[in-house]
């Protein structure tokens, strides 16, 4: 597990905070009991249904340290006042050869929802807008090769 800081506006804060303490009390009282029916039905070695209740365990007990690690080091960002792009800005672009401008809100990569307009501060795009002004211009590295953006508005 990694503690390095997570960027999380405070409604993901408290929803992940939800989450955790789902997990911790209702749903590992559920893999339990799942644990103990398969055990009861006999020889652990060849039995699927405990081995499928020990693989819930497991990814239970992984999310829930995750949710922890990442609760303890995040920092809670509000909406930006600055000029500069920082993460909780939202940002207009315009990619170049393109008439329809598109707008993002800058957020930490356990929030990034592109169908939302939502794009974390480590995707290419985000990356390259960090730290810039309206009226710059960026060049960020894709797959279909170098694509350039101009910064139109930030919030």
């Amino acid at each position: 597990m990694t503690d390095t800081q997570e960027f999380l506006s405070q409604e993901k804060f408290n929803e992940l905070e939800k989450e955790l303490q789902f997990l911790k009390t209702s749903r590992r009282k559920e893999v339990a009991e799942s644990l103990e029916y398969a055990r009861s039905l006999g020889d652990l070695s060849e039995n699927a249904e405990y081995q499928e209740a020990r693989e819930m365990q497991a990814a239970l007990e992984e999310r829930i340290g995750k949710l922890e690690s990442m609760l303890k080091t995040a920092k809670i960002v509000a909406e930006s006042h600055t000029d500069n792009v920082v993460v909780g800005s939202t940002v207009v672009v315009l990619k170049e050869g393109e008439k329809d401008s598109r707008r993002y809100q800058l957020v930490g990569s356990e929030e990034s929802d592109m169908d939302a307009g939502k794009i974390s501060y480590h995707a290419p795009l985000g990356a390259a807008i960090m730290g810039k002004k309206k009226g710059d211009t960026v060049m960020v590295s894709t797959p279909k090769g170098k694509q350039h953006y101009k910064i139109l508005e930030v919030k």
